[in-house]
């Protein structure tokens, strides 16, 4: 019998390493922008986020929107919408990005209180689709295919 692993990888997918957090969340590594952050991947959040702080270190462009986030017990949060940007996950680039702009002050606080380092934001549903995601939660990875 064939492993996932094996069956994926003859596809073309490639394997991403995922570190799971005290949370029971998945901590991911990649760059936006040339800019290499860490991340929560979240296939319930359908669209991809980073926070306010971290706008000028990612190197993002912002527009105003009337879009309200909510998630992770917040609501009603304001958001701002980058777009066009650049995301490379390991040797996967995928082009004109877009992601939604917002306060993770409370999702880092949640983080902090259970003993893990903040995250630069959220990988979300919009690009595990676009990439094909599969993850191995048995493995602690994620597959994506370009």
């Amino acid at each position: 019998m064939t492993s996932l692993r094996k069956f994926l990888e003859a596809q073309g997918f490639e394997r991403i390493p995922l570190q799971k957090l005290q949370t029971g969340h998945y901590q991911i590594r990649f760059s936006i922008n040339g800019e290499k952050g860490t991340f929560i991947l979240d296939s319930g959040a359908s669209s991809s986020c980073v926070g306010f702080k971290d706008l000028f270190l990612f190197r993002l462009l912002s527009e105003e929107t009337d879009i309200k986030a909510a998630g992770a017990g917040a609501i009603n949060m304001e958001t701002k919408m980058s777009k066009n940007n650049r995301l490379q996950i390991g040797g996967i680039v995928l082009k004109n990005v877009d992601f939604v702009l917002f306060d993770m002050t409370h999702v880092n606080e949640a983080l902090q209180q259970a003993g893990e380092m903040p995250v630069h934001g959220i990988l979300g549903a919009d690009v595990l689709k676009k990439l094909r995601g599969v993850i191995d939660y048995g493995r602690n990875c994620v597959y994506f295919k370009n």
